[in-house]
């Protein structure tokens, strides 16, 4: 679910010049459980403009096996890499590696002002063979260890259709040499190409491991929007071990919900402790987060015991406080975090008086648990999702939101026809 949030662009403001984040937090009642809040958390980092963005060295690791012959595989890989060569300054570099029987390295590193020629060594590949991803991957991490650009981007972007055929223990040696190789400053990306064999959990965790991002692209507009418009957000890094902890005000809160991030939780020790690995943010990146909450006046049970040691609210000061959310994060090039807070206050504003991406990631969250029928869709349903989106179309991204809209009706048809076949 917080991928499917995550996906759409939001108009949060971006953080003062002395600020890595820029912070958007919004509270009303919950669209499909009336007794509950709805609390809307959004990060923003500062976009950078692409000649501000260190030297590049980049490593394409292309999976050329046999199942990457079909025109959303390779074909699509083609389009989309030559778009992030269209990129490249003459002070980034580029190598390109392939995988299927065996590696092979395509292009040793290149300027980025010979785009010819790197055009040229991609537009020659062409699939066949088997998929032994684990040796072009040493092969990918080789040239960028040899090209490394201190202070600059390194980073290894592996495309592939999810067939990566490692066994058990070479997998988790590999995942290993991703972590050793992300500590010597050299990241990971991931994108997923195609349909049919896709391990969109493999492929998300190598990505994890590799503080690096993943992405699937199935059009070239896809591509352009992961590579061209969202160049500095996946490729240049500007927090890094980025977490995020909200304290719940007892006051006001009896229990409260995360929508999504089920394999991104994070111990309450961790969140102090420089040495646990988290996420990594890009410039021009937003993060969205919704948390739901059973506020203490309402009748609705909660689903955990009550806390037992839990001492009252005594400081009048901070009553009037919803919840105070932490970010603490390292700078590039530093292993000491810093921490910014932000306080909510709740002013029982009805949803109607929210910002349009506050309605408009409402509705996104309400698809995406009426597609998982989620236990906690509460009354959700395809019509109270078009409502609410339909009242929330304004922003950098109307055409995004009409696409979403879109998609919902198709569902909605989907849902009828098939309760008519019951």
């Amino acid at each position: 679910i917080e991928e499917f949030m995550n996906y759409f662009t939001y108009d949060y403001q971006e953080p003062n010049d002395n600020e890595p984040f820029g912070i958007h937090s919004e509270v009303s009642t919950c669209p499909w459980n009336p007794k509950a809040r709805l609390v809307h958390i959004g990060l923003q980092t500062k976009a950078i403009q692409v000649d501000q963005i260190p030297a590049s060295n980049l490593v394409f690791l292309i999976d050329v096996s046999g199942s990457m012959g079909s025109a959303n595989k390779l074909p699509l890989l083609k389009k989309a890499f030559s778009l992030l060569v269209k990129q490249l300054r003459p002070q980034d570099r580029v190598s390109i590696v392939t995988y299927a029987g065996r590696e092979a390295l395509v292009l040793p590193s290149t300027s980025g002002s010979e785009k010819t020629k790197i055009l040229s060594a991609l537009n020659a590949l062409h699939s066949q063979g088997s998929t032994a991803g684990a040796a072009g991957i040493r092969m990918a991490y080789q040239q960028a260890q040899e090209h490394l650009i201190l202070g600059g981007n390194n980073r290894v972007i592996l495309a592939t259709d999810g067939d990566f055929n490692v066994g058990l223990s070479s997998e988790s040696e590999l995942v290993q040499m991703i972590k050793t190789k992300r500590a010597q400053g050299i990241s990971l990306s991931v994108l997923g190409f195609g349909r049919g064999n896709y391990h969109d959990s493999t492929m998300e965790a190598l990505s994890n491991h590799g503080d690096g991002v993943a992405h699937y692209i199935d059009s070239e507009s896809e591509a352009k929007r992961v590579l061209v418009e969202n160049f500095g957000a996946n490729l240049f890094t500007v927090a890094r071990d980025v977490k995020i902890q909200v304290e719940f005000n007892p006051a006001h809160v009896k229990s409260y919900r995360l929508i999504g991030y089920e394999n991104r939780a994070l111990a309450d020790a961790d969140f102090n402790n420089d040495k646990k690995d988290a996420g990594d943010v890009g410039a021009g990146h937003a993060v969205t987060a919704l948390y739901e909450l059973i506020p203490n006046e309402s009748s609705q049970p909660i689903s955990v015991d009550p806390l037992k040691y839990q001492a009252p609210m005594d400081k009048t000061e901070l009553l009037h406080e919803l919840l105070t959310l932490k970010i603490r994060y390292k700078k590039p090039g530093t292993k000491k975090s810093e921490m910014i807070e932000s306080v909510l206050i709740d002013h029982q504003s009805p949803i109607g008086s929210t910002s349009s991406q506050y309605r408009f990631v409402a509705a996104v969250a309400q698809f995406a648990m009426l597609l998982r029928d989620s236990k906690h869709k509460g009354s959700a349903n395809y019509a109270s999702v078009l409502s609410l989106a339909s009242g929330a179309k304004e922003g950098r991204r109307l055409a995004e939101r009409e696409g979403f809209l879109k998609l919902v009706r198709r569902a909605q048809a989907l849902s009828m026809q098939a309760s008519r076949r019951e």
